[in-house]
């Protein structure tokens, strides 16, 4: 069967990334996936504009190009990944698809919808695979939560909080600038509003966001973004990255209970009521007087669980994409789905500047 060779424009973090994963098998801090990268793939050779990358790529034993011209135009080479900066995607995908090459590019996709639908356009026009990485649906703890609202595990969900939380600030590269495409909504927005959009049937009524410039005065370094689906569930966004306290990385509220994971480890738990019958309470004393209605459930009426377990494998990403070449499977990542998530967040971009919500779907 084919064997299919890969170039990297942009070998940087993710760049580099996709060659570990492609080449080694290998994912999150070392660890290797059994059975090793890819089969019928390999990352084949780049260019990055970076003289050290270009060296890091002789060591790793990559055929380096001179240009990106010159990438292009090396017939060996069936699927280019543009792995830029966020403004670079849209020329370089195009010139990949019109040099007659599949393309897989990073998220987000492009600065806005209308350069992702010149993209589109390109792809149509070129009868080329065009798709785009959005890695974060692989992720577990996602994946969790969207299993339990799946199982109906708490009932009728009513709100679901999705938190990513740091304390450096922005990167000081690229992602700092907003000529590049810089900022949160674009570089974690893309995931969390993605993961919103896969996990809830139904539309989005109104958007409510907020942006902030703690670290940074150029670009967004955080934001909080609320929406609200037309079945009534309010679903919170939240990025911060000058938060030296992080807070959950989901919670999620049903009329049954509560589910809380932690970060991204997959720690935490489920608490459902299990005898609604004994909903009376002992008051408790606080600091300045008595409460029944916060007073705790007594043991009898709640039951703790742990999770469910979801594993996932994200080289299903590029063994999807394979089969979309051969005609054997549709996208994972429909391009449609892409497009939902570009208009989402340039709805957060609009709502923020209004200072108000906006209507979205």
């Amino acid at each position: 069967m084919k064997q299919y060779n890969l170039a990297v424009i942009g070998l940087g973090g993710m760049g580099n990334w996709h060659r570990e994963l492609i080449n080694e098998g290998a994912w999150f801090g070392g660890k290797k996936f059994e059975g090793g990268g890819i089969k019928r793939l390999r990352v084949y050779g780049s260019f990055d504009i970076d003289p050290a990358r270009q060296d890091f790529a002789r060591e790793k034993g990559l055929h380096v190009y001179n240009s990106a011209k010159e990438l292009l135009s090396d017939t060996r080479i069936d699927i280019v990944l543009v792995a830029t900066p966020n403004d670079l995607h849209k020329p370089y995908v195009i010139k990949a698809l019109e040099a007659g090459k599949h393309v897989v590019c990073e998220k987000p996709a492009a600065l806005g919808s209308a350069e992702f639908e010149k993209m589109i356009s390109a792809s149509r026009a070129a009868g080329k695979v065009f798709a785009v990485h959005q890695n974060r649906r692989w992720d577990e703890d996602y994946l969790c939560v969207k299993k339990i609202i799946e199982k109906k595990m708490l009932g009728v969900i009513h709100r679901i909080e999705s938190r990513v939380h740091g304390s450096r600030g922005i990167p000081g590269d690229w992602r700092a600038l907003p000529e590049h495409g810089g900022g949160m909504v674009l570089d974690w927005g893309v995931h969390i509003l993605d993961q919103a959009l896969q996990m809830i049937d139904g539309k989005i009524k109104k958007v409510y966001a907020t942006l902030t410039n703690v670290t940074n005065e150029l670009v967004d370094d955080g934001f909080t973004v609320e929406l609200t689906y037309d079945n009534g569930l309010v679903f919170l966004a939240e990025v911060g990255t000058s938060n030296f306290i992080s807070l959950p990385r989901w919670y999620i509220l049903g009329r049954d209970g509560s589910a809380m994971i932690e970060r991204f480890s997959g720690k935490g738990k489920i608490v459902r009521i299990t005898d609604y019958s004994k909903n009376d309470a002992v008051p408790i004393r606080t600091a300045a007087g008595l409460t029944k209605t916060m007073a705790p459930r007594t043991n009898e009426t709640i039951k703790e669980e742990a999770l469910p377990v979801v594993k996932s494998d994200i080289r299903d990403f590029y063994k999807n994409f394979i089969a979309v070449i051969e005609g054997r499977e549709e996208l994972k990542v429909s391009l449609d789905s892409v497009m939902r998530n570009m208009k989402l967040m340039e709805a957060v971009f609009r709502s923020a500047k209004k200072g108000a919500p906006v209507n979205f779907e």
